[in-house]
């Protein structure tokens, strides 16, 4: 018969710690009249031992089982009061995984009884993933601490799921990504970093099982630490080795977080963990005892006190430790710094990533809104947090699709955004810009819809942004008229090389790069289906190429990538920018709002370390005639005929196109 004992004390440790002579388990609970650990036989739902926590310590419970070790499965019923007017939601019936599990027997699927009050009784041992007693090494390398660079953004199913370099058995998973044929594409586009979607275990909402779909993205969560079976199936060596793989390219990894809500949904959601455990104490919620919905998910885990603190600083540290991530992207971040009264820059989760020797010396990239009030944060996160850059988007998108009165939005986008991000206290670098991200139209659809179209989601196309800033060239969708089509192909290339002339850190969605498409849903989310799949067999090799010319270019160009914000200032006896009028020479304020021409000239500077840039950039429909400021120029890039030469001055400038050039002694 299993014992457990409460006479090696409280472990340091929440969650499973194994040692040669047992288990030490922990979990908290300050609401809890009892606590069970409870051991299954490997492969079936059969409970073995159902064994009381005989320790507390303040709100942590805690017990020792000798003569089990890694591998051992195990799960918690929590029994007390349930009172859902009190944030109370007790029910021993439910089987309840560890919030600190570090990996899973199975993935989660949802069945409407993981829901049922706690009057109904109904157990869900079988239903419930067990959580496996695990012990990775804490030792795995990371890069040197840098800035990231070019990140490349992507989908880890979707990415592989149809590679024809990948063996089958690996494609649609992490380990997929650690393939030759994968690295070689992604290093030859000259990324620094890769940006991984959530590959942390989570559950599919409840609505989509209904409609037959299922989660493409992850960004609902269960267990923040434990990686999805689904996704990677071989566990923490898995991460090790994948993040080893890109290390050795030079390329660093980032993970996106989602800390700031849990798949356990609203107050009719599924009661999988830490709502079984203490709901109270987990998640934010009003007077009344309903859950408060700031991230649009149903629910708010409460990041500024224990526990949510501590389970959130913990899966940040675990996740560099055991599997050489090098930092992180959050989702929905203004979360992280919620308090009682709002949004604080101070806030303890924010103070504690600054001040922990791990997580300091990490990158951590914040989306800096959520939907609640006092939501919208771009530049006001601390260090060390770089920020996604809406503006970007919207100004860039404006600008090209022909919007009059964009100029002034697009210079100030190009410059770094010094309106957003205090250029006394920040670096160009910390704003994030990014023409497409996952959330959102693919760059193709950018120039071919101009609606959603999400139909497929099953919401009657209400789901999604509705303005997008996107235009069609013609015909709505898909079209094999070559005139629309080169349009498009022409349009593509000028947004892309938007992104890398600005200043900032710029972020590619992977497959932007070759044309992906996902026929107008803006909202793809629910669609682990060919929508979200990239299309390899399809890939446009020629746009791949000319966004690596144009990665090399700005890694080349010190006036590209010099991290200061553009703003006038004297950079070795020259300004560090000019904005051109039509004749070459410095463009004068009554210009920005009178000139009705879409197109912008300007003039950077290399200082010390490189030569001048000059750059056009013409969004009308028809050629521009323009005189370049005094100097030779040679063309570095066209993005509307990439390789082909331009007449001598003065230049008439193609239509739709970004021109670059390069100063000559």
């Amino acid at each position: 018969m299993q014992t457990i004992t409460a006479e090696h004390g409280c472990p340091a440790r929440l969650g499973a710690s194994p040692t040669p002579a047992g288990v030490h388990f922990a979990v908290t609970s300050a609401d809890a009249t009892r606590i069970d650990l409870c051991l299954f036989e490997p492969g079936s739902a059969r409970e073995t031992a159902r064994l009381p926590l005989p320790g507390r310590r303040g709100d942590t419970w805690f017990g020792f089982v000798p003569g089990i070790g890694v591998g051992a499965l195990y799960g918690f019923r929590a029994d007390g009061a349930y009172d859902p007017a009190r944030a109370l939601r007790f029910d021993a019936a439910k089987l309840l995984v560890d919030p600190y599990a570090l990996a899973l027997d199975r993935p989660f699927v949802y069945h409407p009884a993981l829901a049922a009050p706690a009057s109904e009784r109904l157990d869900t041992a079988a239903l419930v993933p067990c959580a496996v007693v695990a012990d990775p090494p804490r030792d795995a390398g990371r890069l040197v601490p840098g800035r990231p660079g070019l990140t490349y953004e992507l989908n880890v199913r979707g990415y592989t799921q149809r590679h024809p370099g990948v063996p089958e058995h690996l494609r649609g998973t992490l380990g997929a990504l650690a393939e030759p044929a994968v690295l070689d594409h992604i290093a030859g586009l000259g990324v620094e970093t890769v940006e991984l979607m959530p590959i942390a275990a989570f559950l599919d909402e409840r609505h989509l099982v209904r409609l037959g779909l299922t989660n493409a993205w992850g960004y609902n969560p269960i267990c923040h630490m434990a990686p999805d079976p689904r996704l990677v199936p071989g566990g923490w060596a898995e991460v090790r080795r994948v993040t080893e793989g890109f290390h050795a390219r030079g390329i660093r990894v980032l993970l996106d977080v989602v800390l700031n809500h849990s798949g356990e949904s609203d107050r009719i959601g599924p009661t999988v963990s830490c709502r079984g455990l203490d709901n109270r104490a987990y998640y934010r919620h009003e007077p009344d005892g309903e859950l408060v919905n700031v991230t649009g998910t149903g629910n708010t885990i409460a990041l500024d006190r224990e526990p949510g603190l501590r389970l959130a600083v913990e899966t940040l540290r675990t996740w560099g430790e055991c599997g050489g991530i090098d930092g992180f992207r959050y989702d929905l971040a203004p979360v992280l710094g919620r308090t009682d009264e709002g949004f604080r820059a101070d806030a303890p989760l924010l103070r504690a990533i600054a001040s922990d020797s791990v997580l300091a010396t990490m990158i951590h990239v914040a989306e800096p809104w959520d939907i609640g009030l006092g939501g919208y944060q771009v530049g006001r996160f601390p260090e060390p947090f770089l920020e996604w850059g809406d503006g970007f988007r919207d100004d860039v998108r404006r600008f090209w699709r022909g919007d009059r009165g964009t100029l002034s939005g697009l210079a100030t986008r190009l410059a770094g955004s010094p309106d957003r991000f205090d250029p006394a206290a920040r670096q160009a670098s910390d704003c994030v810009n990014f023409v497409c991200a996952h959330d959102g139209f693919s760059l193709l659809d950018l120039v071919s819809y101009a609606d959603k179209h999400n139909w497929a989601n099953g919401e009657e196309n209400r789901d999604g942004h509705g303005d997008n800033h996107s235009w069609n060239n013609g015909v709505e969708g898909a079209s094999e008229d070559p005139g629309i089509r080169a349009a498009r192909a022409r349009d593509v290339r000028a947004l892309l090389a938007t992104l890398f002339l600005a200043r900032g850190t710029p972020m590619l969605v992977a497959g932007d790069e070759f044309g992906r498409t996902q026929g107008g849903n803006n909202n793809a989310y629910a669609q682990d289906n060919p929508t979200t799949w990239l299309d390899w067999s399809g890939a446009d090799l020629d746009l791949a190429r000319f966004t690596a010319e144009l990665a090399a270019l700005r890694a080349r160009e010190p006036a590209l990538h010099l991290d200061r914000f553009l703003v006038g200032t004297d950079l070795c006896g020259e300004p560090d920018v000019a904005w051109l009028a039509p004749d070459g020479s410095p463009m004068v304020a009554p210009e920005w709002t009178s000139r009705g021409e879409p197109w912008l000239g300007l003039r950077l500077a290399g200082g010390e370390e490189g030569r001048a840039v000059l750059a056009y950039l013409n969004a009308a429909q028809a050629s521009v005639t323009v005189t370049p400021p005094p100097g030779r120029w040679r063309l570095l890039l066209r993005s509307d005929a990439p390789g082909e030469t331009l007449g001598t001055a003065p230049l008439t400038l193609p239509p739709r196109a970004v021109v670059i050039f390069g100063a000559e002694a």
